[in-house]
């Protein structure tokens, strides 16, 4: 997969490359690692660091509820706002904004992130 920059959007992938409840890594410029998620037909964006460790959330799981699962402590994680929902996880994750146009994946670099 290409990764470039189209204005203030950075692609991630095309929208079909992406199954239910998986999870892609990218790193824009300027930022460190971000996990795109698919969930239901829709796409989140979070740090793809977990707040309790070093863990990269984008190697653990994402369910139906939205919920990601960190691979190391099994902390979790509401992929739609960042908010911790499980110990030993208590500090959100930013989260970013994510577009779908034309079947391609873009997170949208000029509104930042989303404090949780």
């Amino acid at each position: 997969m290409d990764l470039v920059i189209n204005m203030s959007h950075f692609y991630v992938c095309d929208a079909d490359v992406l199954g239910n409840s998986e999870i892609h890594q990218v790193t824009p410029p300027g930022l460190g690692p971000v996990a795109v998620y698919r969930v239901a037909d829709a796409f989140y964006a979070t740090d793809d660091i977990c707040s309790h460790g070093q863990a990269l959330l984008s190697e653990g799981e994402v369910d139906e509820d939205c919920v990601v699962e960190c691979p190391w402590h099994g902390g979790t994680f509401d992929v739609r706002t960042g908010e911790a929902l499980s110990f030993p996880c208590v500090l959100p994750i930013k989260v970013y904004p994510v577009t779908v146009e034309s079947g391609k994946v873009y997170l949208d670099l000029s509104a930042g992130a989303i404090k949780a």
